[in-house]
């Protein structure tokens, strides 16, 4: 069983501050600011160019995406890292298009995170052939897995409820009707088992700096199921997916593995700090993890409904459905949340109406669920939300 007092001393939490917004920044690991100068000063600065070679930098993204293919069922050399969870999105879904050509639907649902549906609408546009983008309800999905379906995409987890699909039935319908399925795991990387070579999901992508830590703008990554690595044709040919980056070959030849997926230049500073960040994750079993998540959420769930009636549940109450956040919904949710991070308790809102909550056990523990509970029944009870400061919105919300 984890020590989840010694995985809380490995992070950084300001003083008087309870921290539930893992979900959206992770908090940061206390060596993480040192491992950034030392690959600043003795890498970048004394090795120069010879990083690449002398400091490994060239094979990060393959180094590193297999510690996170880890914590989410995929076997070694099937995750590279690179680039924004928007440009992944972009070729996982290019790709599996291309897969399936006689078909012309995407489904994903109107609950998934709006980037996601820009990307597809996007290259729905400039492919021009007649490719529909349909976002149902989610709980009218399953009902558009049919023989038209080219590309099933989905968010695991919703970003806004942390409502949660099954993951390997859904996957399993997809592919009975020939369709490709992509899932985002933006919410569910170190938050929830997954296990995609067991659900034999065809791609997948995720971004890092929410529950894996890496920190603000950390390199998002990518999976193509090995049976596909060495056919998918990357809509983004850069550079370094190509099989020789350094033979400069006028035409391009994609290595002959998940590499593919590679474009450009990795943010080798931004994936040092992440890679430090993976430390916190030896010797954790993702079970354990869900397992002291879901007491988390249950306990505040327990307390927030005992003690402010006037918030409204937007999560699943199955915890078996739920990711590891939880959401209420309340009308001035905004002010709210303004007031509680006026307090010391840190989460988010989401529009129109949802305080969301996110529970990340590597730091978070019963005594700060209490804290916080404690909280925002004061602000709740004496309308301390109600400030003009706490409805002036600001840019990131």
């Amino acid at each position: 069983m984890i020590d989840f007092a010694a995985t809380k001393a490995l992070f950084h939490i300001p003083d008087g501050v309870i921290y539930l917004d893992g979900n959206s920044l992770g908090a940061m690991p206390k060596t993480a600011a040192a491992r950034a100068k030392a690959m600043i000063s003795d890498e970048w600065g004394e090795m120069l160019i010879r990083g690449w070679n002398d400091a490994r930098w060239m094979e990060q993204p393959t180094r590193v995406g297999d510690l996170v293919a880890r914590l989410i069922g995929a076997a070694a050399g099937t995750v590279v890292m690179g680039d924004t969870l928007s440009i992944k999105v972009y070729q996982a879904l290019a790709s599996a298009l291309e897969m399936n050509p006689d078909r012309k639907v995407v489904v994903s649902d109107n609950g998934n995170f709006p980037t996601d549906l820009y990307i597809a609408d996007g290259l729905i546009k400039s492919l021009d052939k007649g490719h529909v983008l349909k976002t149902p309800n989610p709980e009218d999905v399953e009902s558009l897995i049919n023989e038209d379906l080219a590309v099933l995409m989905l968010t695991h987890v919703d970003y806004r409820t942390g409502r949660m699909y099954d993951m390997k039935r859904i996957t399993k319908m997809a592919h009975d009707a020939g369709a490709i399925v992509i899932w985002d795991l933006a919410h569910s990387v170190g938050a929830v088992p997954v296990d995609l070579a067991g659900c034999e999901a065809d791609f997948a992508v995720g971004c890092t700096y929410k529950y894996l830590n890496g920190g603000p703008g950390a390199p998002a990554f990518i999976y193509v199921r090995p049976d596909h690595a060495q056919t998918v044709r990357p809509a983004l040919s850069g550079w370094l997916g190509h099989a020789a980056p350094f033979a400069f070959d006028l035409e391009y030849s994609p290595a002959p593995d998940v590499s593919r997926m590679r474009v450009g230049t990795p943010p080798v500073i931004q994936m040092t700090v992440l890679e430090e960040a993976m430390k916190a994750w030896d010797g954790v079993e993702m079970a354990d993890i869900r397992k002291r998540s879901i007491e988390l959420c249950e306990q505040f769930i327990a307390g927030v409904e005992a003690s402010c009636p006037m918030l409204e549940l937007a999560s699943p109450r199955d915890a078996n459905k739920r990711g590891s956040q939880v959401s209420f919904k309340f009308a001035d949710g905004y002010a709210v949340m303004q007031a509680l991070i006026a307090r010391g308790v840190i989460g988010d809102f989401r529009a129109p109406d949802i305080i969301r909550f996110g529970f990340t056990p590597l730091y978070i523990d019963n005594n700060d669920v209490d804290g916080a509970v404690k909280i925002l029944a004061e602000i709740m009870e004496t309308r301390a939300w109600d400030k003009p400061e706490f409805h002036k919105r600001n840019a990131v919300t």
